[in-house]
């Protein structure tokens, strides 16, 4: 069955197409909900309710786009309203400056270290930082999902890469004492 029919099937409650559907997606789905949830088992939670949101929502899906594009952003969005009900992404003030230019220098840093330290950041940082770096939005466009202004947005994203860049220092800086190169 290709991927226009199994929607159509979707769109009519068919559960063996909507257990088709999550089998082909629930990976790539579950790594939207890890990118931007605090933990697993939270993100185990959002991945369960937002499936259960693109079922709901699936009928709404006129077959313009990419409809894995569709799918993420129903994903990303209910992340993010489960965010809003917390508040936390006004809590920083925009009144200074901060440098948007911060280069991550990322070489010979282990993946799972990066992905953990990324995990590790305040829950406004690590969502902002995820929208405009993973996933391409612009702050225009994250003001608008997060209900923040843009001076906030770029304000978070780079207090979350100074955080990354000191993080990644010090490992780099722990490897090099830990493993002192042969003379």
């Amino acid at each position: 069955m290709d991927l226009k029919q199994l929607i159509h099937e979707c769109k009519n409650n068919d559960r063996k197409s909507q257990e088709q559907l999550y089998r082909i997606y629930a990976s790539k789905l579950f790594g939207v909900c890890l990118k931007y949830s605090r933990n697993y088992e939270e993100a185990q939670d959002n991945f369960q309710e937002g499936f259960l949101l693109i079922f709901e929502k699936i009928k709404t899906y006129s077959f313009k786009g990419s409809f894995e594009g569709w799918m993420k952003r129903v994903m990303i969005n209910h992340v993010l309203q489960q965010y809003r009900k917390e508040t936390f992404l006004n809590l920083v003030p925009e009144k200074e400056e901060i440098d948007n230019e911060i280069e991550l220098d990322d070489e010979n840093i282990d993946l799972d270290y990066l992905l953990k330290i990324i995990q590790e950041l305040p829950d406004r940082y690590r969502l902002i930082f995820n929208l405009y770096v993973m996933d391409g939005y612009s702050h225009q466009e994250i003001a608008e999902m997060t209900n923040i202004s843009i001076g906030t947005s770029k304000s978070n994203l780079s207090r979350a890469k100074l955080i990354l860049k000191n993080k990644i220092e010090n490992y780099k800086t722990s490897m090099n004492t830990n493993f002192p190169s042969a003379k």
